[in-house]
């Protein structure tokens, strides 16, 4: 579709502002936390944030996960927040899934699960992406 064409059917070449791609697993590091903030922060200003889980990041969505174990606080709790900030946008690719042998069991609901062309094509629809 072209410029042009997106004008005159109302379609935005980048529809949200802002991409946060979760690669790392929880508690490996301070990436997935770190994501979670900066998420938090631009939606409190009520800009439209995607989330997006490949790689290890597939983990920070799996069930019954204690932080707690390792020392560590578990931020994972606060995704159950995303709704009173609007953030509605939340993808996990499907062979990061399959490549862990991991089924569809999150401790959130609202989860897109795509392929790796629509997981691409999604991000794609975005002004700004970054990645922890």
């Amino acid at each position: 579709m072209t410029q042009k064409e997106q004008k005159s059917s109302g379609a935005s070449p980048q529809e949200s502002v802002l991409a946060i791609i979760n690669s790392k697993a929880p508690f490996s590091s301070s990436h997935g936390k770190d994501a979670l903030d900066v998420a938090l922060i631009f939606a409190s200003f009520e800009q439209k944030v995607s989330l997006f889980f490949q790689g290890d990041g597939v983990y920070q969505l799996m069930d019954k996960q204690d932080g707690s174990l390792l020392g560590m606080k578990d931020y994972l709790k606060t995704f159950s927040a995303f709704e009173f900030y609007d953030i509605e946008d939340i993808y996990v690719c499907q062979q990061s899934l399959v490549n862990r042998q991991l089924g569809e069991d999150f401790h959130i609901d609202n989860v897109q699960v795509l392929s790796s062309i629509e997981f691409g094509l999604a991000l794609n629809r975005h002004q700004h992406v970054l990645r922890f």
